[in-house]
């Protein structure tokens, strides 16, 4: 089977079990432009669907696939996830020079495809299904329009077929399903492949030393027209969630038992 190239697209995020805590203790705010979180003590790592996506390029490799696996990531300050993903395994680490804040996804998508495409293209792309700080999940569809592969969502699994096709199986509401696609091909990796690997300490300790390539949009070919955003955030908000709580009494577990019946037939949950 001859050498392919997996690219792997990561992102930064809040931890979200820090923004969780934060949320339930009543504390997480959001600063005065309505937009960014005031908590700087809220960690920043690896978008978790990202980085089972790395993993499933791992696994790859160890099922004997002779690959090269790049990760890259549009945004500064990214040292620490690309250390990360350094440490994990991956052969080439690469950052975009952007503000990630100020771009949305269709930028995010322009970036990432220039770069797949003016550093020799991929047979393989490899992405988290969606980013837990935004939900959003289109990256992966739009990189797939802009560089000509098919996307496959949602896997669970994914292995090599014949070393010029990508078989995936598929999370799907009615239970798994399998598809093939000739390479290149986009795929977006679920959480159901399971638990990523961590890295050894001795891996974490060389990836120390491992220089990742920093390139601008215009050395990728993006102009400054193409960098403006379709898509505004105008503003994010904590809700106010108010709860009621109405306690079912009773001198014994059946009679308490009919009681909430009864409650419930009188506010219409039961007929």
């Amino acid at each position: 089977m001859p050498s392919i190239r997996i690219v792997v697209c990561a992102k930064e995020v809040p931890d979200p079990d820090a923004v969780n805590s934060y949320a339930v203790a009543g504390r997480l705010e959001i600063g005065d432009d309505g937009k960014t979180l005031t908590q700087t003590a809220i960690p920043r790592l690896m978008n978790a669907y990202d980085e089972q996506a790395i993993e499933a390029a791992l696994r790859l490799r160890d099922a004997g696939a002779e690959c090269r696996i790049d990760v890259v990531t549009a945004g500064r300050d990214a040292a620490s996830l690309l250390r990360h993903a350094a440490a994990l395994g991956a052969d080439e680490i690469a950052a975009i020079d952007v503000d990630a804040s100020a771009i949305d996804y269709h930028v995010a998508a322009r970036l990432l495809a220039a770069y797949i495409e003016t550093t020799g293209g991929a047979d393989l792309v490899l992405c988290g299904r969606q980013a837990s700080d935004d939900d959003q999940g289109v990256v992966p569809a739009l990189i797939g329009e802009r560089l000509g592969m098919p996307l496959i969502t949602v896997a669970r699994d994914v292995q090599l077929a014949d070393g010029s096709a990508v078989r995936v199986t598929r999370v799907t509401p009615d239970g798994d399903e399998v598809v093939e696609a000739a390479c290149p091909a986009v795929v977006t990796v679920s959480s159901e492949l399971g638990p990523p690997r961590y890295p050894t300490a001795r891996q974490t300790m060389a990836a120390r030393k491992k220089q990742a390539t920093v390139l601008s949009p215009g050395e990728l070919g993006v102009g400054d027209e193409e960098m403006a955003p379709r898509v505004e955030l105008v503003r994010q908000f904590v809700p106010e969630i108010h709860g009621n709580c109405e306690m079912v009494t009773g001198e014994t577990a059946v009679e308490q038992a009919a009681n909430l019946i009864a409650a419930f037939r009188e506010s219409g949950v039961l007929s």
